[in-house]
């Protein structure tokens, strides 16, 4: 009686993992053969800015790259986001930086820089805004054929640098100033993804702004301590609130145009919130650096910064970036995940999804209350966008 039990455990084992099993070659191979294109600010960032300047950055010594024993300018302690969804892509290697001469671009690269922001206020001369990252998608557009890109995948990540500068540079900035503020930063956002559509783009991934006063940098600098800084995270929840109607509008006025958005905030806000539920025993101060949240000097050769045992313990590696495992969970989130994340599809459904074909689903406030509401804001500003 124990034998048959035995075998019968055997055959169950057996049956399950060969279901598994075909699953995943069944997802790989209904993955058609397309490029990734990736835009934003250093949460993007494959190794750009080392080419746009000569001096000695951080992020190209270790410990940035200390799980992969391979510092190469991500601002990481390995793979960034659009390097797992290469993977998943099928692409046979990380995603390469544009800027790289030489580099093998046939399945895409990454345009996106180190303090690249997207009005450009406060932009340094070697980085690139958002436009400038379009403008020099467009100069080496040569790489792809024409009904090529198309089919293929633009991310973005943008916005930090433009709140984070706001913020610092006006402190008491009131409602109204901070809603013309946002208002200009979405509509030029808006006027960058429409020349990516005019390039050919039709299919979009847009991350919204993240809990940017949950950061270490910004719990260290505004010395909040265990709390975040609300006042950062109110410009990021108005953005985003903006974000997701303007989507909406650029789906429904432009043919064939597609889009998913990421919950970045949300997403970011739980892990910080109920840290254990996710296994970071840390979220509120980075893996490297130093200061009261480990916020200040990674990497930078004339600072003794603090460097933990187990950064896979940690949500953040350095001041504002998070660790290679936060960013292996987010692209699994992205890639097959449901609505609560990312909507109105998640990457797997909107590569998939036709090419020309109008959107029959859009994006919908979380929870179904409106954020810009909240804050006493008028609703139709946005559709000045």
């Amino acid at each position: 009686m124990a034998t048959n039990c035995n075998i019968v455990s055997v055959l169950g084992v057996l049956l399950i993992f060969t279901l598994v099993h075909n699953v995943v070659i069944v997802d790989a191979q209904n993955i058609p053969s397309v490029a990734l294109f990736a835009f934003g600010d250093s949460n993007f960032d494959a190794g750009n800015r080392k080419y746009l300047t000569s001096a000695t950055l951080a992020q190209n010594f270790w410990p940035y790259g200390k799980s992969r024993d391979d510092p190469n300018g991500k601002f990481s302690d390995g793979k960034i986001v659009p390097d797992f969804i290469a993977k998943f892509m099928g692409i046979p290697h990380d995603l390469p930086p544009a800027l790289k001469p030489g580099a093998d671009v046939s399945r895409g690269a990454s345009f996106a820089v180190d303090y690249a922001s997207i009005l450009g206020n406060g932009t340094p001369k070697d980085s690139l805004t958002l436009n400038q990252q379009v403008r020099k998608f467009n100069q080496m557009a040569s790489n792809w054929k024409e009904d090529y890109i198309p089919k293929s995948l633009f991310m973005i990540s943008i916005g930090m640098e433009d709140y984070y500068n706001f913020t610092k540079t006006y402190p008491d900035a009131d409602a109204s100033a901070q809603q013309a503020f946002t208002i200009s930063v979405i509509s030029r956002l808006r006027y960058n993804i429409e020349l990516m559509y005019s390039s050919g783009a039709s299919k979009f991934v847009v991350y919204n702004v993240a809990p940017l006063g949950c950061l270490p940098i910004v719990r260290q600098e505004f010395k909040t301590g265990n709390e975040c800084y609300e006042k950062f995270n109110d410009l990021a929840k108005q953005h985003n609130a903006r974000l997701g109607l303007m989507l909406n509008e650029l789906a429904k006025a432009k043919s064939g145009f597609q889009f998913t958005l990421f919950d970045f905030y949300n997403v970011s806000l739980r892990r910080t919130q109920r840290n254990m539920n996710y296994r970071f025993s840390f979220t509120n101060i980075s893996c490297c650096g130093i200061g009261s949240h480990n916020a200040h000097g990674c990497g930078l050769p004339n600072v003794h910064s603090k460097l933990c045992e187990y950064q896979r313990s940690y949500l953040y590696f350095d001041a504002r970036h998070n660790t290679e495992k936060a960013q292996e969970s987010f692209a699994h989130l992205l890639f097959g995940a449901d609505p609560n994340v990312v909507q109105p599809m998640n990457i797997r459904e909107l590569i998939t999804y036709p090419v020309n074909e109008d959107m029959s689903e859009f994006w919908k406030e979380p929870g179904g209350e409106s954020l810009l509401s909240d804050h006493g804001i008028d609703v139709g500003a946005s559709g000045s966008m």
